[in-house]
């Protein structure tokens, strides 16, 4: 059996798709040969920041085309950068299990308390950015984009430190390199960080759909359900500081959602609960609660 796996070209996307390819290998009751398609994104091409764009899905589009095109006969994302809306003719075939959603400070050997006042910390995220003034007001933090190897090149030469999501560095083998990983509750990841959504064609042959959905993790699935519903509700654009997080204890699921100004200074906070097969119930509570708390405000102030 032959299976292509559509990929964006760079080392992260690379990986993250051979994850998959590795893991429907060794799943497989047949030898099973695994191509790779690199496929260019907007994303990819657009230079200087993609704030103000609508990053959400800016990295999707191109992976999808090729999808429909049959150019490939699945597709690997990183679930956060996934417009939460369903897509004609595709689904998610299998979400499989969570690395590490934390965010993680890099600054050439200095934790967030050791940056000396007035330090410049670069981020494209403005979710990270309203987190990290929230917990340190007097750091300067400016915008950047590029893969993770360019960013990490400019420590110290640009930057005092970059923020980044520890599942990247993790996949990358660059696990060294983290000085410092923040707390869940101190800096709330995105909605479905650390997870990859693996997708196919509505008609995709049965025998494909099977071998993807072996690989579907229920726990990550209903986690980030939750997050992606509370998402969908706040109707926040890729402008608006929004962190969407749960967990499993007890075999509940508990959800943390967090709306900010874009400074830092402005928070709310909302915690749900409630059983995992209830997950987008749990996600859609919090998002109607926020918005009745007044999120509204606080996400207009990010887009103007």
């Amino acid at each position: 059996m032959a299976l292509r796996i559509g990929t964006r070209g760079s080392a992260l996307a690379r990986a993250q798709s051979a994850l998959v390819g590795d893991a429907l290998i060794a799943a497989s009751d047949e030898p099973l040969e695994v191509e790779y398609v690199e496929v260019v994104t907007r994303g990819d091409v657009t230079p200087g920041s993609l704030v103000g764009l609508e990053q959400v899905g800016v990295f999707v589009t191109a992976l999808r085309e090729a999808l429909l095109d049959h150019r490939c006969d699945i597709v690997v994302h990183s679930l956060k950068d996934m417009p939460v809306a369903p897509f004609e003719g595709l689904e998610i075939g299998a979400i499989p299990q969570r690395a590490d959603a934390r965010d993680v400070l890099c600054a050439g050997g200095a934790a967030l308390a050791d940056l000396p006042p007035g330090a410049l910390v670069g981020t494209s995220s403005p979710r990270r950015a309203a987190q990290l003034l929230a917990l340190r007001p007097d750091l300067e933090v400016t915008d950047t984009r590029g893969n993770i190897d360019p960013r990490l090149e400019r420590i110290s030469d640009h930057y005092d430190a970059v923020i980044l999501a520890k599942a990247g560095l993790d996949r990358l083998g660059r696990s060294d390199e983290i000085d410092e990983v923040f707390a869940a509750d101190d800096m709330v990841p995105a909605p479905g960080q650390g997870a990859l959504a693996v997708e196919m064609r509505a008609d995709a042959p049965a025998a494909l759909r099977a071998a993807v959905a072996a690989l579907d993790d229920p726990a990550t699935r209903a986690r980030v359900a939750a997050e992606r519903a509370a998402l969908e509700v706040l109707q926040a654009g890729c402008a608006a500081p929004v962190g969407a997080y749960a967990v499993i204890r007890s075999g509940e699921l508990r959800l943390h959602v967090r709306v900010m100004s874009p400074d830092g200074t402005l928070v709310l906070n909302e915690h749900q609960r409630g059983p995992l097969q209830r997950a987008e119930h749990v996600g859609r509570a919090a998002g109607h609660a926020l918005l009745a708390r007044g999120a509204s405000s606080l996400m207009a102030r990010a887009r103007s």
